[in-house]
């Protein structure tokens, strides 16, 4: 049994990294535990052998410098990591020094647990993940947030504003380093309160968790303490587009429309032909073929979930509707399974059942029957109608990977605080990332105003938009912002975790990539080159 449980690539890479530190510092060490026998370093020999380089010294051939002193320590830094430390040192001086940090982590510790004593769950597993998982993840985001762009604005624009950068930059570091190790410094501080805060509600989650009955934490335990992968239908999407280009090219040969109607008879074309992939008339069956890929090797003996929503044409008296289920192809798959007794569902929601295991067969195809047993047609959607999930891993690594994507997410908001303040005062620079951060949120609205093409507004009954000069400008920008706000917002933990899905590996190394290094290094860039050029000797008054 290896020391991490299976994980050889963590294991594998800690013993390289381990004989790397042997072979980098191994003759310092050694040179450290003959000067404690009283021997001196004199300085570096280049020599064949040993006694080559003896017989060197005593003729009187001079020694390279040895810098004894800067290379015994146990990992030697260059020269200006060394610089960009100690100004993420001084940062976190100045957090303590001000009590930042002290009344940060109260806040974040008094979110953790304030909210479950002020909101009381109902007693089930859905509601404890709500309000324990949820709502505390997502204060704890906004406050961590709101507290980087803060700290960060301040942290470089005070700093010039008193006059204190002034005294760093005589001194032998350049600004690129000295932005960089603010940054580096922030990181840190965000580092240490989320795993404070994190590692909070982690424990609160656990301890709450055997308060619940005993059926609930069953739920929990398969449904949300876990961290599970899933598979969908394969996409009909190009198989639609063909189909919707053919019957198109029929309409136009007969010369019905014209070519202002050609886009909107289009979209009408195509969303019939998506009615036809999703609609189950009274009476009829919609099979699924769901292909679990190499996820089928290791999942023999485990039992799978189904998440499945449709929508409904007419209301029922009861508000529900009757769904048969069937899974498993006799002959080919080990088991067989269907519902004994018709299920009552309700529309417009997602549900989620277990199915007994080794329902796939030996390709690793999954199929799934739904028989329609109500008197109106029901509705299932392409990309959300069914879903197929299965545990991966467990619920701590997929915890502690969420709060990997978060700590991203702090990233950015540091990067885009010290953009800010490169060149603006620190009032401004606030406002500026706060005003940021308030468009995040209000990603529909600039979706809305772009899809519609001004930000007027859109007369319904009229069918028409207004639009005006300043649309030239703002839905430009408007479709910049959302490239870069959907950047980040790609990833998503909290909802993930919330509903026991897995952040894999390859989820959470895209958002270093995409959050981190290209969000993140445009607001570098441009911070670095910003605070390059600014004046730092003239009166604050005429900046």
């Amino acid at each position: 049994m290896t020391l991490f449980g299976g994980y050889h690539f963590v294991s594998t890479t800690l013993s390289l990294a381990l004989q790397f530190l042997i072979g980098r510092k191994g003759n310092s060490w050694r040179a450290v535990k003959i000067e404690r026998y009283g021997y001196s370093s004199a300085g570096i020999m280049t020599a064949k052998s040993p006694s080559e380089s003896v017989g060197a010294f005593l003729r009187g051939k001079e020694t390279e410098s040895a810098k004894a002193k800067s290379t015994m320590g146990f990992l030697h830094l260059p020269g200006w990591f060394q610089r960009v430390f100690a100004i993420a040192g001084l940062t976190w001086k100045a957090a303590f020094r001000y009590r930042l940090f002290i009344v940060i982590a109260v806040l974040l510790l008094a979110a953790v647990v304030g909210l479950p004593i002020l909101i009381k769950d109902d007693g089930t597993a859905r509601g404890f993940t709500q309000i324990l998982l949820t709502y505390t993840l997502t204060v704890i985001t906004a406050l961590l947030g709101i507290s980087t762009l803060w700290l960060s604005c301040g942290t470089l624009a005070r700093d010039i504003e008193e006059c204190q950068m002034q005294m760093v930059v005589v001194k032998p570091i350049a600004r690129w380093q000295i932005w960089l190790g603010k940054w580096l410094g922030l990181m840190s501080l965000n580092a240490a309160l989320l795993a404070i805060s994190g590692g909070s509600v982690y424990a609160l989650l656990q301890w709450r968790a055997t308060k619940l009955p005993a059926e609930e934490q069953r739920i929990l335990r398969n449904e949300i303490f876990v961290a599970r992968g899933s598979a969908r239908e394969a996409t009909f999407e190009k198989e639609i587009e063909q189909a919707t280009d053919e019957r198109l090219k029929e309409v136009l040969a007969k010369g019905q429309i014209g070519p202002e109607e050609i886009k909107l008879v289009r979209q009408q074309i195509k969303e019939q032909f998506k009615a036809g992939a999703q609609v189950v008339p009274p009476g009829a069956i919609r099979p699924w073929q769901i292909n679990l890929g190499l996820a089928k090797n290791y999942l023999h003996g485990q039992p799978l979930y189904l998440r499945v929503k449709f929508n409904a044409a007419e209301k029922s008296p009861s508000g529900t509707f009757y769904a048969l289920w069937q899974a498993g192809s006799p002959g080919k798959t080990k088991n067989y399974w269907q519902t004994p007794e018709p299920m009552s569902l309700a529309p417009d929601t997602f549900h989620e059942f277990e199915i007994p295991p080794d329902l796939f067969d030996e390709s690793g195809v999954l199929t799934i029957l739904f028989r329609n047993v109500n008197g109106t047609t029901l509705l299932f959607p392409l990309d959300e109608g069914m879903e197929v999930l299965y545990r991966e891993s467990g619920f701590g690594l997929n915890f502690a990977r969420g709060l990997g994507i978060i700590f991203c997410w702090m990233a950015v908001l540091a990067a885009l605080g010290l953009a800010a303040a490169s060149f603006l005062s620190f009032p401004v620079a606030s406002f500026a990332s706060l005003a940021v951060l308030l468009m995040a949120f209000s990603t529909g609205t600039m979706s809305s105003a772009v899809e519609a093409g001004t930000i007027m507004g859109h007369d319904s009954e009229a069918g028409t938009s207004g639009h005006s000069v300043v649309d030239v400008v703002v839905i430009p920008f408007f479709k910049v912002m959302l490239k870069l706000i959907n950047f980040a917002k790609d990833f998503s933990p909290i909802d993930s975790l919330s509903t026991g899905r897995s952040i894999t590996w390859n989820a959470l190394g895209a958002a270093v990539g995409q959050i981190v290094v290209v969000l993140g290094g445009i607001f570098a860039l441009f911070g670095i080159w910003r605070f390059n050029r600014r004046e730092l000797a003239t009166a604050q008054g005429n900046q």
